[in-house]
């Protein structure tokens, strides 16, 4: 146990979201990665939840600087409005207080809780493994960057924004540092057999992983290989796919699925309609936050645009489009297929990136990436605009 919390406290490291995270995790007895005066009131929340690992961590910049604003303009509950907030987290509770009582209470009830007491941590828990704990850690942090920088373009385009929010957004700015990584060279396509499939869907996850482009386990990747196709777990780390990729028939005759990305269906249409046969699907930070801009504030969608838009929206040339995850009326399953047939790419609202391609993850990745580094360069122009 010593050894995994150790990968995770890496983990958290590598990925950029904290400086010197506390983990612990249970086997005969609990293990922490290292010695931290908190140790004994987290010991106690152990002691009263039934869980099997705990994170406690300030953030890395910027979302410290993020974190510790949005729990000064929302004191009580934070409630980003992203897809993993809404399908996986739901809210984020604030409390003012580092004991054992106050956060034991929020715990019982969500998967995290922001402490404003010396600072600003967040505390997570894994009732299995040291994972899940890293998995709603990740999770906050993307959820609250991409509410900071939303409500950011947004209280500017209306006016309202505040001298406290133009402060936050400038030292935030000052940690975002662009990557230099470029596309990497993957495998190339096409495939013919299952193991050179795996092994390309191994190494596209890794690279999404290192590039920053998906956080915690959301996002999945996908290859067709006559009629099967391999997918990614629900819940799976795009980095640690060797063990975690299904083969599943395309015309659904196998119940293989069953532990497939809840995207299945949504990546069948998409290989049904056109001749790709590869399909990588990120979270990239600055495309979320793109996709739920609109200046429009009298629309009757507001408020539902996750789920309806009457207009048709891109971002510059990549279409926008609304649904949720799983195979319900309003899932991606119907929305996200036939918009991809004339697209490159294709922007689920406050979701993330679909991208496809003929061969192999090249492609795709290399359009991920651009992607990005393109809504990343067209956020800040439309903040110099509404500045000026």
């Amino acid at each position: 146990m010593k050894e995994l919390v150790e990968k995770y406290a890496r983990k958290m490291i590598d990925a950029g979201l904290a400086d010197n995270p506390l983990i612990s995790g249970m086997d005969d007895e609990i293990a922490w990665n290292r010695d931290d005066v908190n140790i004994a009131t987290l010991q106690q929340v152990m002691a009263g939840m039934n869980i099997n690992s705990l994170i406690c961590s300030s953030p890395a910049e910027p979302y410290k600087t993020i974190l510790e604003f949005l729990g000064e303009r929302y004191p009580d509950i934070i409630t980003p409005g992203d897809c993993e907030t809404r399908t996986f987290l739901h809210d984020l509770p604030v409390i003012h207080s580092f004991s054992s009582e106050t956060i034991l209470e929020r715990l019982k009830k969500r998967k995290s809780v922001i402490v404003k007491d010396n600072g600003v941590h967040v505390v997570t828990f894994g009732t299995v493994s040291p994972e899940q704990a890293f998995v709603t850690y990740s999770s906050v942090c993307f959820s609250t960057f991409v509410l900071f920088f939303s409500e950011y373009l947004a209280d500017l385009r209306e006016g309202t924004s505040t001298s406290q929010q133009h402060q936050c957004f400038e030292k935030a700015r000052l940690h975002l540092e662009k990557s230099s990584l470029g596309p990497p060279e993957l495998l190339k396509g096409p495939f013919t057999s299952e193991s050179q499939v795996l092994n390309a869907m191994i190494e596209a996850g890794k690279f999404t992983v290192n590039h920053r482009l998906v956080d915690s386990y959301f996002g999945n990747i996908s290859y067709r290989l006559n009629d099967m196709v391999y997918i990614s777990q629900t819940g799976s780390s795009l980095d640690e796919l060797a063990g975690c990729i299904d083969p599943c028939p395309l015309d659904g005759s196998s119940c293989a699925g069953i532990t497939a990305s809840s995207e299945l269906v949504a990546h069948n249409e998409i290989f049904l309609r056109t001749e790709n046969l590869a399909i990588l699907h990120g979270h990239p930070k600055f495309t979320v936050i793109l996709s739920m801009d609109c200046e429009l504030q009298d629309c009757p969608d507001r408020n539902k645009c996750h789920i309806k838009c009457s207009r048709k929206r891109s971002i510059l040339d990549i279409p926008v489009v609304p649904g949720e995850v799983g195979t319900g009326p309003t899932g991606l399953c119907n929305t996200l297929p036939p918009a991809i047939q004339d697209s490159r790419s294709v922007v689920v609202w406050g979701h993330g990136l679909f991208t496809v391609g003929e061969d192999d993850f090249n492609t795709p990745f290399q359009n991920l990436l651009n992607i990005e580094n393109m809504c990343r360069e067209e956020y800040f122009s439309r903040i110099q605009q509404m500045s000026a």
